[in-house]
């Protein structure tokens, strides 16, 4: 057994515990105590025995992944009984809603609720009040139902312990903190050993659209505003309006509430209220990085008035089989989310990135980043898609950032990008 795996083990055995002492809490202290044991050796044997039978390029086992996500809302039900006093129908429900919820197809976010509802019925007709109960039932029962429904995966491993270099579509490039931020670059620059400059005047977000050429695009048929625009970002300011689809608003408020904002990252405004506080673009650098080429680019963007952040990505080009591509990395604590688009020309002169593609390189990638060997650990998000269309309208920068999940549009965003004053 590696120290890795017995790590993974240790920290299952930790979270079984947890579990079984919240299963069992309504019954005494004793036997919350033995509760605890037995989870605790239990979920540690249910980790062992999955990452036993784990092949190269899988993921762990649903049968395990299912206990454990029931193992992680048996504590928080347990919490949420005491806090709030609320009965197995209520706790259930919101347990059912949150994992539906987190499944982001519009399906699973109606499926999560209607399962915690008939799971907090049913124990409610045989009497148990027990919210930790509630809720790790509800969510085994959503997870198991929605795994018989939904077949297709979500993610997929392509990669376990992989060098960077055997993966030129993944940014391997996390956050050392659990807080991302806008002070993201200057963290990294210490890490890296390179020279960090804050709001650079005039850099764009890739040195050259030059870099980008290849059969489905030529730069030099681009429209010159939309080539300043990518090499020269920095001249130019943003204004948002957001377009979210009614059936995502739900889980979009509890991913931005629970993940989003305590990460500083990836939080986009709910309305276009919001977008009025206005979008402060910059973008720091770092250069001088040993075995890196060229310039380090992180686009940061924040809200206006507070600072909040609601990008911070790192952009970067690379070349294969005579293509261009842009790999966009969003850093995260120990990992990175990365957006690999192909770039396509568009009528009217203007270019479009795209993540759907039959090549191999387009897509995103969820990568775990190990501290000490900088190894990585990814895997493909399959279903989630992404297409950004820059063009000029009347002589004016346009910009449309569309989203789809299992096909489904969820979010456009509409940028109106202007000059700054000189």
């Amino acid at each position: 057994m590696t120290r890795e795996q017995a790590q993974r083990i240790g920290v299952a055995g930790v979270l079984g515990g947890l579990a079984g002492a919240a299963l069992t809490a309504h019954r005494g202290r004793t036997a919350a105590a033995i509760g605890a044991l037995a989870g605790a050796a239990g979920l540690g044997a249910a980790e062992a025995v999955a990452r036993a039978r784990q092949r190269p390029g899988e993921i762990p086992a649903l049968w395990s992944r299912i206990l454990a996500s029931g193992a992680l809302a048996a504590p928080l039900g347990w919490a949420a009984g005491r806090l709030t006093g609320a009965g197995p129908v209520p706790v259930a429900t919101a347990a059912g809603a949150a994992a539906g919820a987190l499944g982001l197809r519009p399906q699973k976010v109606l499926l999560g609720p209607a399962v915690g509802a008939a799971v907090g019925l049913g124990l409610r007709r045989r009497g148990t009040a027990a919210g930790s109960v509630a809720a790790a039932a509800a969510v085994v029962g959503y997870r198991t139902t929605a795994a018989l429904l939904f077949r297709d995966p979500q993610l997929s491993l392509l990669a376990e312990r992989a060098k960077a270099e055997d993966l030129p579509f993944v940014v391997p490039l996390a956050s050392q903190t659990r807080y991302v931020g806008t002070g993201y670059v200057r963290s990294l620059a210490e890490v890296l050993g390179g020279t960090y400059t804050p709001d650079v005047a005039d850099i764009g977000i890739v040195a050259s659209l030059d870099e980008l050429a290849g059969p489905s695009f030529d730069p030099a048929a681009t429209d010159p505003l939309v080539r300043e625009f990518y090499e020269h970002t920095t001249r130019f300011a943003l204004d948002i309006v957001p377009q979210w689809r009614l059936w995502v608003r739900p889980g979009y408020l509890l991913y931005r509430t629970l993940l989003a904002r305590p990460l500083g990252q990836a939080s986009v405004p709910m309305s276009q209220r919001e977008a009025q506080h206005g979008v402060r673009s910059r973008i720091d650098t770092i250069t001088g990085v040993d075995g890196a080429p060229g310039t380090v680019r992180g686009w940061i963007r924040s809200r206006a008035d507070t600072g909040e952040p609601i990008y911070v990505g790192i952009y970067t080009t690379y070349r294969r089989e005579g293509r261009g591509y842009v790999s966009v990395g969003f850093p995260l604590p120990q990992a990175s989310f990365t957006a690999t688009l192909l770039p396509q020309a568009r009528p009217g002169a203007g270019l479009v990135l795209d993540s759907r593609s039959d090549l191999d390189q387009p897509g995103h990638y969820l990568t775990y980043i190990d501290p000490q060997t900088a190894e990585l650990t990814t895997a493909a998000v399959r279903g989630f898609a992404e297409r950004l269309d820059v063009y000029t309208e009347a002589g004016e920068l346009r910009a449309e950032h569309a989203f789809w999940v299992f096909g489904l549009p969820f979010l456009v965003l509409h940028y109106r990008i202007h000059r700054k004053p000189a």
